[in-house]
């Protein structure tokens, strides 16, 4: 499967260089975005910002040397913008199709073939980054990168699209972790947790579009419960994260810990009713995928301010 990535990859790498059509006008007048900024917005700044920003807390968490957490942040920024930009490479044609003129690559800001080549080597240095690490870091850098691209093509419509989340998350920590000069074994409890977010990351992401996706022929996990039962199945993952993350670790949780799982049962509603008061002009819901966010880097904060985790 993964060749198969890479074989779609090379037909967008291979195609003459243009811009792609046009989504509203969006590719003229005041709208004009420089190549390079276009490029940067059709990486997913957000959560490529948030999960880079999440492994290098993590990574200094664990005590990590300066050295470790600085290839820690550029291994994952790099495997980050690889996932972003192959996802928007190969969903060009579909992003057009249902009108979404906040795609650069669909709105006409950037080629597909530009956006395909930084995707490539975005995904070669994921692994040379890591090996400044070790080997065993690397290789599981780089099997967590490879599990997200295969999301992009073909699981995303598939119902194992969960799946890829799960174990790409599930990834970072052990990577964090074994990127430690002379670290063991990455603690069960903390890979759980981060295959738990990953997955109601998952479900969270694809609320805001359920409705362009099923227009053209995505029919991943959350498409099938709908949105009712993957906003629950989001909660419910989300509360389990935090969850695992409070009663792993050896003792009592911590009155710290209760608080953060607290937070992570109400900052999904809150967002959301929060969203349905302001979003008057019924624009694509982001609430549950930034509670996503929101509760990772709580997590996370939890995590570095408890004391040792391995």
């Amino acid at each position: 499967m993964t060749s198969s990535v890479l074989r779609r990859v090379a037909r967008v790498l291979t195609r003459p260089e243009r811009a792609g059509p046009t989504a509203g006008g969006a590719g003229s007048g005041a709208t004009r975005t420089r190549p390079v900024v276009a490029l940067l917005r059709a990486s997913h700044p957000e959560p490529a910002a948030a999960v880079t920003t999440v492994a290098g807390l993590l990574a200094w968490g664990v005590g990590a040397p300066p050295a470790v957490v600085l290839a820690v942040v550029l291994t994952v920024a790099a495997s980050q913008l690889a996932v972003g930009w192959t996802n928007d490479a190969l969903d060009a044609k579909r992003d057009t199709v249902v009108g979404r003129p906040d795609k650069p690559v669909a709105a006409g800001l950037v080629s597909r073939r530009t956006t395909a080549l930084a995707a490539a080597a975005a995904a070669l240095a994921t692994p040379v980054l890591a090996l400044t690490t070790n080997r065993s870091a690397a290789a599981v850098a780089t099997a967590g990168l490879i599990s997200a691209l295969l999301y992009n093509w073909p699981l995303k419509s598939s119902p194992l699209s969960v799946l890829p989340y799960a174990i790409s998350f599930g990834s970072l920590p052990a990577f964090v972790v074994l990127a430690l000069p002379g670290a063991g074994t990455p603690p069960l409890w903390l890979v759980t947790a981060a295959a738990l977010l990953g997955a109601g990351a998952h479900f969270a992401n694809v609320l805001p579009d359920l409705d362009d996706d099923a227009r053209t022929g995505v029919r991943g996990l959350p498409h099938r419960l709908g949105a009712g039962g993957s906003r629950a199945t989001a909660l419910g993952l989300l509360i389990a994260a935090t969850a695992t993350l409070v009663l792993g670790p050896p003792g009592p949780p911590s009155p710290v810990g209760i608080a953060t799982v607290t937070a992570a049962v109400l900052i999904p509603p809150l967002l959301w009713c929060l969203e349905r008061v302001t979003n008057r002009a019924k624009a694509r819901s982001v609430a549950a995928f930034r509670a996503v966010l929101i509760i990772a880097i709580i997590d996370v904060l939890l995590l570095v301010t408890s004391g040792p985790l391995i």
